[in-house]
């Protein structure tokens, strides 16, 4: 499946301590919040128009990673990503729905002078990851099933495969459920050209107001392993959101190793470094 009539967007700053292993917290000091845990903004990494850009290349990918040119720190970010329907009035935001939602690999570069967070994210073609598996959701209210799944990622190198993010919960977002889509609605009718963030309404009217949205809801904390070691060539990335109560921790790492991973109740990306 391919979203090149969706728009694509990213949340930053979402997961506790993220930011800071990444580096990226001080890019944020003049982003203004209502509470500590908020989110910092949302930022586009795909925008279906001809006019957008670079943000007009579609970078997305279910097995394949290419890193740029120019970039020997690129790290996996595990997340999970959700394909909503934008309800609109008047040419502004009034809704999301969320329809399903799929493993997702945030790929980004470490690049301290970019000015916008979307510089980081959209290099081109394969730079970010989707599994080709999503899998279908009622909505976001708390209780539901997304709240029994789980993201774990891992890298392999030769035949070594690390755990590369914390295996963490999904429920364990700074913002989810409702509060998360009324926060997004709000970024996408009012945020700012202003700092490391884009005016996101100008993105909207630019792609002619597209009815969908993959969003990706943030990443998760690295382990020490994670945090020290960038992709190369011959690697592989491997993110899995999946359900707790089918499957257990040592499950999905069993899974990963042997790269033979269950098809029920599991949406698994992993994408070969090019």
């Amino acid at each position: 499946m391919t979203f090149k009539r969706v728009i694509g967007f990213g949340v930053a700053g979402n997961f506790a301590g993220h930011l800071e292993q990444a580096g990226e917290a001080s890019d944020f000091l003049t982003v203004e919040v209502k509470e500590q845990i908020q989110p910092k903004a949302i930022f586009p990494f795909y925008v279906p128009s001809e006019s957008a850009g670079f943000l007009s290349i579609y970078p997305l990918s279910s097995d394949t990673i290419i890193p740029p040119n120019d970039a020997d720190n690129l790290q996996i970010e595990p997340e999970v990503a959700l394909l909503c329907e934008i309800e609109y009035q008047d040419n502004r935001v009034v809704g999301l729905k969320p329809t399903r939602f799929a493993a997702y690999n945030d790929c980004s570069i470490r690049k301290p002078n970019a000015k916008k967070i979307s510089e980081k994210k959209n290099w081109g073609a394969n730079s970010k990851g989707v599994a080709a598996t999503m899998i279908d959701i009622d909505g976001l209210s708390q209780g539901g099933m997304l709240d029994r799944y789980r993201i774990a990622s891992f890298h392999k190198r030769g035949d070594k495969v690390s755990r590369y993010g914390e295996d963490s919960p999904v429920v364990g977002y700074s913002y989810f459920h409702e509060k998360l889509l009324n926060w997004i609605v709000d970024r996408m009718n009012h945020q700012q050209d202003v700092g490391p963030t884009e005016n996101i309404a100008e993105h909207l009217a630019n792609a002619n107001y597209p009815e969908q949205a993959l969003i990706s809801i943030g990443a998760t904390r690295y382990t020490e392993y994670g945090e020290t070691h960038f992709l190369q060539s011959g690697d592989t990335s491997i993110v899995v959101v999946y359900d707790s109560d089918k499957y257990s921790q040592e499950d999905v790492s069993r899974m990963a190793t042997n790269n033979t991973f269950a098809e029920d109740s599991l949406s698994t990306l992993v994408q070969l470094v090019a």
